[in-house]
């Protein structure tokens, strides 16, 4: 790893990443060790409510120093096959799943989304959201999307979403299949789905999860793939590229939520 990826940055963090022994673990158990407020602390990469809590620490770990572009990637890509369809940005109403601290709510509304909808499971990412990008969505909502409460599908439905977006939230059991599938059933047809997912998970040796509902979804017919972009989410833990797919499609029917069980 580069000596710029242990070092002491502009941030404030002290973070080091593991040493070459260490480094060899799943992409769902990496972690770094962090000093705040003095106390040095291992943190988990999907520990996500501890690192949401600590202003700052999530653009910094994930984006200033393991360089991930995924909202970037997914939005561009998105915004492509809106212009090719001939749709407008500013038509879009975007339910944002898996939202966290609003990275990717922040580039829908770069390229001109006129209402957005955070929703995630984690109580620390909606503060988080709200404390660092206040004004990215209409509402935040923490809700368990597979027990969803009647006032919250009824609060939920009445916006008629027409986009889904879900970014590095599919897989490692940060989001069960069955979310993906309920929030697909909330969206209008056509409706807009832009996603991404670990390149392998696409896979035929992967026959269970999200690989499944989505090649199902895809082969099927309630989701037709319009566009997918191979491309580096991040740096692993070690330094090695980690490689995502981007996939932009259009609802063409709902999803029976029995593929997501």
């Amino acid at each position: 790893m580069p000596e710029s990826m242990d070092s002491r940055t502009r941030s404030g963090f002290d973070i080091t990443f593991p040493t070459a022994t260490q480094s060899g673990v799943d992409q769902h158990e990496e972690f770094c060790e962090v000093t705040v407020g003095g106390r040095r602390r291992r943190i988990r990469f999907h520990d996500y409510g501890e690192i949401y809590a600590i202003p700052g620490l999530y653009e910094h770990l994930f984006y200033d120093r393991l360089q991930c572009t995924s909202p970037e990637v997914v939005s561009a890509l998105l915004e492509e096959e809106l212009v090719k369809a001939g749709a407008a940005p500013s038509d879009l109403t975007v339910i944002d799943i898996g939202a966290g601290n609003g990275m990717m709510g922040e580039q829908l509304q770069r390229i001109g989304a006129s209402a957005l909808v955070g929703v995630d499971i984690i109580e620390e990412a909606a503060v988080a959201a709200r404390r660092d990008r206040p004004g990215v969505y209409r509402e935040y909502r923490v809700v368990d999307l597979t027990k969803l409460e009647p006032d919250d599908r009824t609060a939920l439905a009445a916006y008629g979403f027409n986009a889904l977006t879900t970014v590095a939230a599919l897989g490692f059991g940060d989001m069960p299949p069955l979310a993906l599938a309920e929030a697909f059933n909330m969206l209008s047809v056509p409706g807009w789905v832009a996603f991404t997912i670990k390149d392998d998970f696409l896979h035929d040796r992967h026959k269970t999860g999200f690989s499944a509902l989505v090649r199902q979804m895809s082969e099927e017919g309630p989701l037709e793939i319009a566009a997918t972009r191979r491309y580096r989410h991040r740096l692993s833990a070690g330094g090695e590229p980690l490689f995502y797919l981007a996939v932009v499609g259009r609802k063409r029917s709902d999803v029976p939520l029995d593929w997501a069980e």
